[in-house]
């Protein structure tokens, strides 16, 4: 019997997949856990507008994620901290401070978990911090850092 599987089942395949199992599997397994639907006329036309949907949906995100790095690509953050003797900085300026930094700056909301720092920032300057928006798309944010 052929099976549109609806989430992701082992050994078996992935969610979307259409998948060849025996009558017996389909029917005590697969169908009686909502984990498939029959490989019938209408759930084929379902699964295509599905596909389709999602498509559309990943190209809006990546439009998305275009515009946001081409606001990101020129900008300049930059932060103020203490600074102790021979201009060393107490600290380190960590992914989460250039994130609020964004924010109250810039008013764009970043996640912290996609500032990439290689390092953490422990000097005064300006440093270029690359900015993962999607899995097509880094922008790169210059930081500046200054002595309070």
């Amino acid at each position: 019997m052929k099976v549109i599987l609806l989430e992701d089942v082992k050994s078996v395949g992935k969610k979307g997949d259409i998948v060849d199992v025996s009558d017996a599997y389909a029917r005590n397994v697969l169908l009686r856990k909502k984990q498939g639907v029959e490989a019938s006329g209408k759930n084929m036309n379902d699964l295509k507008l599905q596909k389709a949907n999602d498509e559309k949906v990943a190209a809006e995100n990546l439009a998305a994620a275009r515009e946001l790095a081409g606001k990101l690509e020129g900008a300049v953050i930059t932060l103020k901290v203490k600074v102790g003797e021979g201009g060393k900085i107490f600290g380190s300026v960590s992914g989460k401070e250039v994130a609020e930094a964004v924010k109250d700056q810039l008013g764009i909301e970043i996640d912290k978990k996609k500032v990439l720092l290689p390092a953490p920032i422990k000097g005064i300057g300006t440093t270029e911090v690359p900015v993962k928006l999607h899995s097509k798309v880094t922008a790169q944010l210059k930081v500046n850092v200054e002595a309070l």
